[in-house]
C-alpha cells in the first residue's frame, strides 16, 4: 500500500508520528478518447485562445475570477505565505464527539493511519482510549496545500481519518426546489410502508452489494477482446403502477415471496432434499 502522506497526530502535548494510506480505490472502467478514423489516442493541449499558442507549464499562473473576465493573479510564494507552516504535517485534534452526531453528508474521503517507527506506543494509547470512550476526534489537517476538517475514529483496530466538508460547503436543504410540504399521511399507507421497511431490514453486509454496471461493462469488454458476438438482453416490460397503496402492497408481497424462496433454498441446501 502506497504512503500518500507523512506527519503526526497532535493529541494535547502528545505527537504521534504516522503514515497515511488511501483507504478506498476507484474501480470504474476508464476509457481513452480516440480518433474515430484511426483509433489513435487524442492528446490535450493547453492553448491560449488570445495568443493562439500552446502554453508551457512554467508560463501558467493561478487566477481568481472575482467577476466575469476580471482576475486576481496569485503567485506561488503568495499562496505559500498564507499557509501555516507548523500545521502542514500535523493532524491537530480539536475536539472529541460521538460518531452519531456527525451526519454522513459531511464525510468526504477515507484514509488509513499507521504509526511510524517511533509512534507505536502513542498510537496504541490513542486507539485504546478512543475505543474505551466510544468517541471520535475532530481534527484539522493540511493535505496538498488545502486545509480541511477531519474525523479520526477506530475501524477494525486501525485509526482511520475521514476528511469532512465544512458546514459552509454543505448546501442548505432549503435551496432544494419542489420538496413536498409536510401534510397528513394516510395511516393505512404508512402502516404498509413501515411493514415493508421492517421486512427489508437486515444487518449491513458490504460484500452483499456489487457494482452491476461495472461488472457488465467489464464482461462486455472481455467479449470484444475475445472476438465474441455481444448479445443484448431485451428490456423488461414496464409495469403500470395504479396508485401508492397498490405499489406498497405489491412491494410488500414481492418482498415476502423473495424471503420465502430464500428460506426454502437454504433448507434445501442444508438437507440436500427438496422441500
Amino acid at each position: 500500500m502506497h504512503t500518500v502522506w507523512k506527519g503526526s497526530i497532535s493529541f494535547g502535548l502528545v505527537n504521534i508520528p504516522i503514515r497515511m494510506f488511501t483507504a478506498t480505490e476507484n474501480k470504474d472502467v476508464k476509457f481513452r478518447f480516440l480518433h474515430k478514423a484511426c483509433n489513435t489516442p487524442l492528446n490535450y493541449r493547453k492553448v491560449c485562445p488570445n495568443c493562439n499558442v500552446e502554453v508551457k507549464e512554467e508560463d501558467i499562473v493561478r487566477g481568481y475570477e472575482y467577476e466575469p473576465g476580471h482576475f486576481v493573479v496569485l503567485k506561488q510564494e503568495e499562496l505559500e505565505a498564507v499557509q501555516k507552516k507548523p500545521e502542514m504535517r500535523s493532524i491537530e485534534i480539536l475536539d472529541f464527539v460521538n460518531l452519531s452526531e456527525i451526519d454522513p453528508v459531511y464525510f468526504d474521503k477515507t484514509y488509513y493511519l499507521s504509526p511510524q517507527d517511533t509512534g507505536g506506543k502513542a498510537y496504541n494509547l490513542l486507539r485504546q482510549a478512543m475505543n474505551d470512550t466510544g468517541r471520535v476526534a475532530i481534527a484539522r489537517v493540511t493535505i496538498r496545500s488545502k486545509q480541511t476538517l477531519a474525523a479520526l475514529r477506530v475501524y477494525k483496530n486501525v485509526l482511520v481519518m475521514e476528511t469532512l466538508f465544512y458546514a459552509a460547503e454543505v448546501r442548505q436543504t432549503a435551496q432544494i426546489p419542489g420538496l413536498p410540504e409536510k401534510s397528513d399521511t394516510n395511516e393505512k399507507e404508512l402502516e404498509i410502508a413501515v411493514r415493508l421497511i421492517d421486512t427489508l431490514t437486515t444487518s449491513f453486509d458490504p460484500e452483499k452489494y456489487t457494482d452491476e454496471y461495472n461488472t457488465a461493462l467489464t464482461e462486455l469488454i472481455q467479449k470484444k477482446i475475445a472476438g465474441k458476438e455481444v448479445q443484448v438482453a431485451p428490456q423488461a416490460p414496464k409495469q403500470n403502477v395504479i396508485d401508492l397503496m397498490e405499489a406498497l402492497k405489491a412491494s410488500l408481497q414481492e418482498t415476502k415471496e423473495k424471503a420465502s424462496a430464500t428460506k426454502k433454498g437454504s433448507r434445501k441446501k442444508s438437507t440436500g432434499k427438496a422441500v
